[in-house]
């Protein structure tokens, strides 16, 4: 059953919509997690029939891109009955796209099932091709097994791009390496500032932020770059490297407001709808999902939380402090 698109009050429709499917993850990367994390409790996340109900209604109200996101989506325990559930409506055609953001530790099992369901493309984050390096931002993850799996996921025929977090005095000197690795690899890359959420610890809050607009910089010493004029409705901004060909992404959260555009929601493994990554509010889906069997105050609820969309972000860095942060983990959001 199909309704009224959702319209926000700055006329933006409501057309993308990425759900985090689990707190949980296999990795515990500096800058999205505490090394030891108290996960929620599974009684306060959406079941996966849940997550079913609530992701076919925002399709019904005009959502035509959905993202699955963690944690890492893919270690919830049978979450490919979850897909294939949802892939029903890319056969329908009420779906654009289904996609996934995942840290590629478990592509390698299901990359091939996940094509076949009709998911076309997928994002993986990654910051450095060293392994021990790797093994140091991820605390638990091993390099190989990420290498592999974005290699069953080029077999299987998904459309690859890499999310690179810039990090300063981290993966500076990798600058050019991840270039030309991911255009010999046929992969995008997209590189995102680091954003002050959770508990980053005093060595990830202002030392390593490394603007965009400087690693722009050190990319034109060695490329001709033009800026393309493409917009998703999202945050990255794209340029085209002559030399090579590649596209390259900026994500710009805390130098760039790229929010005039913005046509997206979340809604975390809590059943939480935040109508904005950058602000504290929020609309509790869980309840109404609960409390009837029927959508009419589910999607009630969904139509009262648009209607309080913010215009933009309040993400910001002065020079001593940072302003804006978010007390809540990444992981919990989902990116």
């Amino acid at each position: 059953m199909t309704h009224a698109p959702l319209i926000d009050p700055f006329a933006r429709p409501i057309s993308y919509l990425r759900v985090s499917v689990t707190d949980r993850c296999d990795f515990r990367c500096t800058y999205c997690m505490a090394e030891h994390m108290q996960f929620l409790p599974k009684r306060d996340l959406l079941s996966l029939e849940e997550l079913d109900r609530l992701c076919s209604a925002f399709i019904g109200l005009g959502v035509r891109k959905l993202r699955i996101t963690g944690g890492e989506p893919l270690v919830r325990r049978d979450i490919m009955t979850f897909f294939r559930a949802i892939a029903r409506h890319l056969d329908t055609g009420a779906l654009d796209e289904l996609t996934l953001t995942t840290n590629g530790s478990q592509l390698a099992r299901y990359a091939t099932e996940l094509a076949a369901l009709g998911m076309r493309r997928i994002n993986v984050s990654l910051d450095t091709l060293d392994p021990q390096k790797f093994a140091q931002i991820t605390r638990w993850g091993r390099l190989e097994q990420v290498l592999e799996g974005l290699q069953a996921a080029k077999a299987a025929g998904l459309r690859v791009k890499i999310n690179t977090v810039a990090l300063k005095g981290f993966n500076e000197a990798e600058l050019f390496d991840l270039v030309k690795w991911c255009g010999d690899e046929g992969f995008d890359l997209t590189f995102i500032e680091v954003m002050p959420m959770g508990e980053m610890g005093e060595d990830l809050r202002l030392d390593q932020y490394w603007p965009l607009s400087a690693l722009r910089t050190r990319l034109a010493e060695r490329f001709t770059l033009t800026d393309l004029p493409e917009s998703t409705g999202g945050p990255a901004r794209y340029v085209r490297l002559r030399e090579s060909g590649q596209k390259i992404g900026f994500i710009t959260p805390l130098s760039h407001n790229f929010c005039e555009s913005c046509n997206r929601v979340r809604v975390t493994c809590t059943g939480e709808l935040y109508m904005c990554l950058g602000q504290e509010d929020r609309a509790d889906l869980r309840a109404p999902l609960r409390a009837d069997h029927a959508d009419a105050p589910l999607i009630a609820a969904i139509r009262d939380a648009i209607a309080r969309k913010p215009k933009g972000h309040d993400f910001d860095y002065s020079r001593q402090q940072v302003a804006g942060q978010m007390s809540r983990h990444m992981s919990h959001t989902g990116g």
